[in-house]
């Protein structure tokens, strides 16, 4: 594997690595008040980027353009935003990060709709 799919498979395994220490650590603290951080992390994190890797994977000519740089960016961007923004709202300290990084990580996957639309054979 080489290239952007690459880059998506590897962060999106760094992402799922940290959410499964947080999930851990969470265990054996017995304090699960960042739990939907923890999932929004091993779903957006590491699901969604390692599907958008395998497509890119699969479709090279997609993974090859300037815009799957542009995705990836936007896609890490979002996950490292949202992740701290959701633990910040729960223990109320504002929302600014979470509303943040859930729109940069709507408009990663509105970017990769138009990249499969784009190149469907």
């Amino acid at each position: 594997m080489r290239g952007i799919a690459f880059w998506f498979i590897a962060t999106g395994s760094v992402f799922v690595t940290i959410g499964m220490v947080g999930g851990i650590a969470m265990s054996i603290a017995a304090d699960h008040t960042f739990a939907p951080a923890h999932a929004h992390l091993n779903l957006v994190g590491w699901v969604t980027m390692a599907l958008f890797g395998f497509y890119y994977h699969l479709v090279p000519a997609a993974g090859a353009t300037s815009l799957a740089r542009i995705h990836f960016a936007v896609a890490t961007i979002g996950v490292i935003t949202m992740i701290p923004g959701i633990m910040f709202a729960i223990v109320e300290q504002g929302e600014l990060l979470a509303k943040v990084g859930s729109l940069l990580s709507l408009a990663s996957m509105l970017i990769f709709v138009f990249t499969v639309l784009r190149n469907r054979t």
